[in-house]
């Protein structure tokens, strides 16, 4: 393994090769976090799409399957996010990283620090970066417009050097990220290493049923689409039955999904219709969004969940890096890790013509 491939990403959290497995919710799941953590790469477990209960038991779960130390994402303003963190840093002796988007204050930032737990947000603009930069985050995570699920309009290549340049923290690169070539890049441009989602979504441990496996197989670049209309927020998805008629709709319609979405997160979670608008608002005051995008925001999951989890690839919405578009196998995530370290090897080599800091780990 190339020498450059030892970067401080991989002496601060452990893993071998510089690679984080993102955390998609209902997909990253303890057996992909295991699976991607024991290929070498640092595997972060969905939390934000879990209950205190549910997150308690993947994280025991996870310990249980991996000895390698892992990472949690979650969001400030899901259902019991206080709770979340108290078991997160109940399990600093494992939980090396927490990742997330809408995060917590430089209060609780300083909490996991002195627990030892480096946080890594996810950013899509150089103001959300200098920001948790500020509060006191150790790593920043860009994601360019190529990336799944919201994602804002600059590309990985525009938005990763405006990110280096702005921030004196390390900065991993996430947008259109799939192999050692990306990685390679990734390095060159300055970052210290790469995030993937779709990636390691197309991996033979990744829980997707097999229709959607095979919709996400199938779809080429221009069967994937940035879309407003799910929650006014942009979100790059395969487009399908639903998404098509969702961009076909106007407001009423936006209200009509908002309703039943939240009649599904109100019967899976068990809350009651307060609390379901209570989440919501609690996502307004972070866009500026009105009442009813913001209850599609927290209830949109639900449709997300209704193709990944429930494998109704008609009915349901399938969030997608643009990546996608040119994937077309299934490894297994330590064939895919293994192959990451070749091709980015390689690279590295052609552009140094295989110098001395090559070396086998």
């Amino acid at each position: 393994m190339h020498g450059a491939l030892n970067t401080i990403l991989t002496q601060r959290l452990g893993c071998r090769v510089p690679v984080l497995q993102t955390a998609m919710g209902w997909v990253a799941t303890p057996e992909l976090v295991a699976a991607s953590s024991n290929a070498g790469a640092f595997g972060f477990l969905a939390a934000a799409v879990m209950s205190p209960d549910e997150a308690r038991e993947a994280i025991a779960r996870t310990r249980a399957i991996t000895e390698r130390d892992f990472g949690v994402n979650f969001h400030m303003f899901q259902p019991g996010a206080k709770e979340i963190v108290e078991i997160v840093i109940a399990n600093a002796d494992r939980v090396r990283a927490v990742s997330f988007g809408r995060g917590p204050d430089a209060a609780m930032i300083a909490r996991f620090r002195d627990a030892g737990i480096l946080c890594i947000p996810t950013v899509g603009a150089v103001k959300h970066a200098r920001k948790m930069v500020d509060l006191g985050c150790d790593m920043i995570t860009v994601q360019g417009g190529e990336g799944g699920g919201h994602t804002g309009s600059v590309a990985t290549t525009v938005l990763l050097p405006q990110v280096l340049d702005a921030v004196d923290v390390p900065v991993i690169a996430a947008g259109g990220m799939a192999d050692g070539r990306g990685l390679a890049a990734a390095l060159a441009y300055g970052a210290v290493g790469i995030a993937m989602g779709t990636r390691f979504l197309m991996t033979q441990e990744s829980p997707l049923p097999s229709a959607p496996k095979a919709a996400y197989l199938a779809a080429g670049t221009d069967q994937i689409a940035v879309t407003r209309k799910v929650d006014g927020i942009p979100q790059r998805m395969i487009v399908n039955p639903l998404l098509r008629r969702i961009e076909q709709s106007g407001r009423i319609g936006m209200w009509g999904r908002a309703i039943t979405a939240g009649m599904e997160m109100k019967r899976q979670s068990g809350m009651g219709w307060r609390d379901v608008l209570a989440t919501a608002r609690s996502m307004t005051s972070h866009g500026e969004m009105p009442l009813s995008q913001a209850m599609m925001a927290a209830a949109a999951p639900m449709l997300i969940q209704k193709a990944i989890v429930d494998g109704d690839v008609e009915e349901g919405l399938m969030a997608t890096g643009l990546v996608a578009g040119r994937l077309v196998d299934l490894p297994t995530c330590a064939e895919l890790v293994d192959r990451i370290v070749g091709q980015a090897t390689d690279r590295l080599n052609a552009i140094t013509g295989g110098s001395n800091i090559q070396e086998t780990m």
